[in-house]
């Protein structure tokens, strides 16, 4: 837990059900959404008409002499003043209280955050800011995941290992993609943010059938979030392999544009207001797995979770479908590609264990229990391997 022993639950305060009413469909987005190739260059004038005047900017090492260069510099033409925190590795309780601490010892306080870098800065900078009770803003340099909209930020323990989540009142106030940052990356990060996109419609229709299905913001999924939920499948199995050529060259085309808003907007709305389920669960128990959570990306372990959940649901045509996809763009598809033997019973049943306490299993509109959800595992496993051999 937090030193600071603060609790974070956006449920408490926008979906808490009027007696003798159903729960309220809420939705959550950013204020702004900026996407375009050489945007990062223009940071500074959005963040000066968005009021950020002193800022801490939250970047790694590697991204200080990058990116956060060029982002550092438009901030400060812009007129903005700066205290440059450097993010050691792990979005967790310690990291963030350590910034909190030395931001709360500054003369002048800092009146906005600003995150620089990939998920877990993402989600450092969310919480770090909401601790400062200030606005964020989002610069990813990667679209490997879909964390940059939301209002949550998963903490891990020091070592890697997922511990808690916390949900926020706002989402960040911008989110500003910067696509010629993007297809500068290894290929294999954009991949990744297809698979956890993928996962955000499967969840979100999961939890649109089920009566009692709730969001990451305690309420009913909206018609909204669902809606984009379905888009962000559409637009990756639509565009995906044409972006992944782009990325290949480092060529920013129309087809890399609409797979990066799927991965970044789409997504992360779409799972915000639409729900989460099993594939999430699955790809959280993989954490728990030391060699799969040191070398393996969190869109990977979602893929795996998609082909469990959609095994679990016998959708066996899109299951193919999945499974086909993520095999084409260098997704992993069988237990073998996470180095994991379908044989290693403790293992799997530590995946499966984890798994099941993910609080969104129960979105799923069947029963889950750890039996079916290992054998789901296991068939997924089996199809992976029919695919994509070896």
């Amino acid at each position: 837990m937090s030193t600071d022993s603060i609790e974070y639950s956006a449920s408490q305060a926008f979906a808490a059900p009027l007696p003798g009413h159903t729960l309220p469909r809420v939705f959550g987005s950013p204020g702004r959404y900026v996407q375009g190739a050489g945007v990062i260059a223009q940071a500074g004038h959005y963040l000066s008409r968005l009021g950020f005047g002193h800022s801490a900017v939250l970047l790694s090492r590697r991204c200080l002499e990058a990116e956060g260069n060029d982002l550092i510099s438009s901030a400060e033409n812009a007129g903005l003043s700066l205290e440059k925190c450097i993010f050691a590795g792990e979005c967790s309780f310690e990291e963030i209280d350590r910034h909190a601490a030395t931001l709360r010892a500054l003369d002048s306080p800092v009146d906005s955050v600003i995150a620089v870098g990939g998920g877990k800065v993402v989600d450092a900078g969310r919480a770090l800011s909401r601790r400062l009770d200030v606005p964020v803003a989002v610069i990813p340099s990667l679209a490997s995941n879909d964390a940059p909209c939301a209002a949550v930020s998963v903490i891990y323990t020091p070592e890697g290992v997922t511990a808690d989540a916390e949900i926020y009142d706002e989402n960040p106030a911008l989110v500003l993609v910067d696509t010629g940052i993007i297809a500068e990356a290894e290929p294999r990060f954009l991949v990744a943010g297809m698979g956890d996109a993928l996962a955000t419609w499967y969840e979100a229709r999961a939890c649109a059938c089920n009566p009692g299905g709730v969001t990451v913001f305690g309420g009913r999924p909206t018609l909204a979030g669902t809606s984009l939920a379905q888009l962000c499948a559409e637009t990756i199995y639509r565009y995906g392999e044409q972006a992944l050529a782009a990325v290949k060259k480092s060529e920013v085309t129309d087809a890399l544009e609409n797979v990066v808003e799927a991965n970044t907007l789409l997504s992360g709305l779409g799972y915000e207001s639409g729900g989460l389920a099993v594939c999430h669960a699955v790809a959280q128990g993989y954490t728990v797995i030391d060699h799969v959570h040191r070398n393996y990306l969190h869109g990977e372990m979602v893929a795996m979770g998609v082909l469990a959940q959609l095994a679990l649901e016998n959708s066996s045509e899109e299951a193919e479908k999945a499974a086909r996809f993520f095999a084409a763009t260098g997704l992993p598809v069988h237990l073998g590609q996470l180095d994991m033997d379908s044989g290693n019973d403790e293992q799997l049943d530590a995946v499966v264990d984890a798994a099941m306490a993910f609080p969104f299993i129960g979105n799923m509109p069947l029963e889950v229990t750890s039996t079916k959800l290992k054998q789901a595992i296991l068939t997924a496993d089996r199809l992976g391997l029919e695919i994509a051999p070896g």
